[in-house]
């Protein structure tokens, strides 16, 4: 009996483990290869345990997909972009295969079966951890990389900690996550693009699965960095390339480019959680004016609504909306409201009965309606995987955009409701795939941002929209601008804010900014000053603030603060052609508008550490240094090449660490050498015409360098027709010119005439536009301009 009961408990405990692995409860990678066949675009491996697709997506972008069993139909909400590339040759050797596009290497060992990514050249650019690979743990799917010594990595977008993640661990699962503390994971965005650098390569991955995922950058560990989801696919895109820029060139070609802003989205924009009644709002816009400090956005909180119902008005508090907002756009205004996504259960509410009959709700299981508690009270929420519904909540848009709203802010889009547990088996369409909120939560976000933006722009006769939002997955710059949510009112939260500026750009996203002053919490007067003058260097430019706290307006904090924002509001809008040129190289090639450092001088071991690593260029030649408020010095890193302070012109070489004064009336900024800066002269909003001379700074420099300047209607997209205005700007300083190359396009510029300032230049004689001598006048300090005709041909100007 008892050798009986020795052998049930060994078959007991021996069934047990086989019953783990069959289950999937322990860990196993993906073993050993047996065999391959060709598959368009690549290759499909059947190994010891799954499968794994191969496939040259472009010359520079290798997509790898690896499944247990089979692989499912292919479907992204992110990926927009066609497979393009072939694999040159595929060589089978009997230690491993080779697969060669034009530009990449790619190596499959097969025992066990590692991907191992090089260049044309042979040097190993990134590969799988040995032994560990492609991974499963239950059903979570995971591939750890080998780390390398000198490894850093960034992006990842909206994630705190230090610009380089090296040794930190995050998780994507957006989260309604009021006040953050500093060091929150995670916030309310999940783009899973990340950058890898080592030696003198550069890559990047894209791990596009929308389940809850994790990414390791060596955090507790010296032997890997790893990404992995709860459930789904291994499905990322390695891009090789020469450089960062390009890495983020070819990501956003595959997950989409933001279209051209409208030119009044780039302007000063005010918000308060709540403006009301309307006289408020009309005091608001009033005093703006009074004041001189330019704006273009007046923004309206929940409290605009009839009992927080979307869609509707307040009819006490808006009883004419139309008409406000008329008045509003006489004064040079435009009006955008909060948009949630709960719809509020009420018979005789037009949404709620139309969702109602129309089955655009979300369902548990057994089919009955999913409802929870938010602002209106308990809501039913739309299912914005199902395009029925997409089209519906588009077309609700209507009764806001015929009262003149042009601007639609997308919030409690995690999807956020009180409690903050919304229960992950609750059921979506996913264009009739089917499937949980354990796949749709990280992209409820994007598609309610895609709902909004198809469903205004169908309706705004080929008007531009400004939308808004705050949860997101990657492909969202398609659609959307993004904020950072409900950050704090510290000097901890404003440096931070550079950092998640910084990093949402590289990760694709770069129409972005953050809440000026902080929205929980009251600001000091010296907070608020030094948060603006950094707020207005930034692509999404809005002033912000929570119930309840005191006054958040750029004159609430006394005469001093106001002539600050005065003085620093109107600069951003003598840039306006300057950033709106970035948004047009954003727009044509992704490359970010507020650009981290490590875009540039991604081998200046300086960039990373942590005193400089807030530092940013505003478009291709402006550097930022954001500054707490409670210092009146700042220590700046000046990369290398020559910088002009931006006050006073003085010249500093670069490679080198500075101290520079920083009182809160003047952030440190510096131009760099050989820049072309194009301004115009202040206006009081966007909608006001500038005086018709187009200034352009030029920055004296040794080297050759370009600006593509770029104008519009600002409005409509009548651009794509060909309504634009195009001119490259060279400046030569070898051959001593500049040239303003012809105008393409059919648009007619604003501007009639060219104002040429030149700094830094110690002395320059004769001058001479396309020959003729042109009478150079003396400015200020050590600067000096001419003034030329505009036309439509190239202009030559020599000296």
């Amino acid at each position: 009996m008892r050798k009986l009961r020795i052998l049930s408990i060994f078959l007991t405990i021996l069934m047990a483990g086989n019953w783990g692995k069959a289950q999937g409860r322990l860990s196993e990678n993906i073993g050993n290869f047996k065999s391959y066949e060709k598959i368009p675009h690549g290759i499909e491996i059947a190994a010891e345990r799954g499968k794994v697709r191969i496939t040259a997506h472009t010359d520079d972008v290798i997509r790898v997909r690896a499944v247990q069993h089979e692989f499912a139909p292919d479907f992204s909400y992110a990926v927009i972009q066609n497979p393009l590339g072939e694999f040159v040759s595929v060589n089978d050797e009997p230690a491993k295969l080779t697969l060669t596009s034009k530009n990449l290497i790619v190596e499959v060992t097969k025992n066990p079966l590692l991907v191992r990514f090089l260049t044309t050249k042979g040097t190993v650019i990134n590969e799988d951890e040995p032994n560990l690979g492609i991974s499963w743990n239950g059903t979570e799917v995971a591939c750890y990389k080998k780390l390398q010594p000198d490894e850093k990595f960034i992006g990842l977008g909206e994630k705190t900690g230090n610009f380089n993640r090296r040794g930190s661990a995050y998780e994507n699962w957006n989260n309604d996550n009021f006040a953050y503390p500093t060091n929150a994971d995670p916030l309310y965005t999940s783009l899973p693009f990340y950058i890898g650098i080592h030696g003198n390569s550069v890559y990047g991955i894209f791990f596009d699965n929308t389940h809850r995922a994790l990414f390791n950058f060596g955090a507790s560990n010296h032997r890997f960095s790893s990404f992995s989801a709860a459930d789904g696919e291994m499905n990322y895109y390695f891009f090789g390339g020469e450089n960062v820029a390009k890495l983020i060139q070819d990501y956003t070609a595959l997950t989409g480019r933001i279209k051209m802003p409208p030119l009044w989205g780039l302007g000063f924009q005010q918000c308060r959680w709540s403006y009301y009644p309307d006289s408020e709002v009309l005091t608001l816009a009033k005093t703006f004016r009074d004041k001189k400090i330019p704006a273009d956005v007046i923004y309206l909180d929940i409290h605009y609504m009839d009992a927080y119902k979307i869609f509707t008005w307040d009819k006490t508090r808006f009883p004419q909306p139309a008409e406000l907002i008329n008045q509003l756009k006489s004064m040079g205004f435009k009006v955008a409201v909060i948009v949630d996504p709960g719809i509020k259960v009420e018979k005789g509410y037009k949404q709620y009965e139309e969702g109602l009959k129309n089955n655009h709700f979300v369902k548990y299981p057994d089919g009955q309606l999913f409802s929870a508690d938010v602002w209106p009270g308990t809501c039913h929420f739309p299912d914005f995987t199902n395009a029925n519904t997409r089209a519906w909540w588009g077309a609700s848009f209507e009764g806001l955009i015929n009262n003149g709203v042009v601007g639609f802010w997308n919030d409690m889009n995690e999807p956020a409701a009180w409690g903050n547990r919304v229960p992950e088996f609750i059921e979506f369409d996913f264009e009739g795939r089917k499937g949980t909120l354990r796949e749709a939560h990280n992209i409820y976000g994007l598609q309610m941002s895609r709902s909004t933006y198809e469903g205004v722009t169908k309706q705004m006769n080929n008007k531009r929209p400004l939308i808004l939002t705050r949860a997101a997955y990657a492909g969202i710059q398609r659609y959307s601008a993004v904020w950072t949510g409900d950050n704090a009112a510290t000097d901890e939260h404003m440096m931070l804010a550079s950092n998640l500026i910084n990093s949402l750009g590289i990760s694709g996203v770069p129409f972005v900014g953050a809440d000026i002053g902080g929205f929980a919490g009251t600001p000091i007067k010296e907070l608020y000053a030094r948060w603006l003058t950094i707020g207005v260097y930034t692509p999404f430019c809005r002033s912000h603030s929570e119930f309840n706290s005191v006054e958040h307006e750029p004159w609430s904090f006394g005469e001093t603060v106001e002539d600050i924002a005065r003085e620093y509001v109107t600069e951003r809008y003598r840039l306006l052609p300057y950033l709106y040129s970035a948004f047009y190289e954003t727009h044509q090639k992704g490359i970010p508008v507020a650009r981290s450092l490590t875009i540039d001088y991604t081998f200046d071991e300086k960039v990373y550490q942590p005193e400089y690593q807030y530092q940013y260029l505003f478009g291709p030649s402006v550097l930022i240094v954001p500054t707490s408020s409670k210092t009146e010095f700042s220590k700046v890193y000046l990369p290398e090449g020559g910088w002009y302070k931006k006050d006073n012109d003085k010249y500093y070489e670069g490679n080198q660490e500075t101290i520079v004064e920083a009182p809160l009336s003047n952030l440190p900024v510096f131009v760099k050498a050989g820049a072309i800066i194009p301004m115009q002269e202040a206006i009081q909003s966007t909608a006001e015409k500038p005086d018709g001379t187009l200034i352009l700074h030029i920055y004296k420099g040794k080297n050759s360098s370009r600006f593509t300047y770029y104008e519009d209607d600002g409005e409509t997209y009548d651009y794509e027709k060909g309504n634009y205005l195009r001119r490259e700007l060279v400046y030569d300083p070898p051959k001593k010119n500049i040239v303003i190359g012809k105008a393409e396009g059919d648009f007619v510029s604003k501007f009639k005439k060219y104002k040429i300032v030149f700094h830094g230049f110690e002395k320059i004689g004769r001058i001479a536009a396309n020959g003729t001598e042109v009478k150079l006048a003396k400015d200020s300090g050590n600067t000096a301009s001419l003034i030329v005709d505009a036309g439509s041909n190239a202009i030559t100007i020599a000296w």
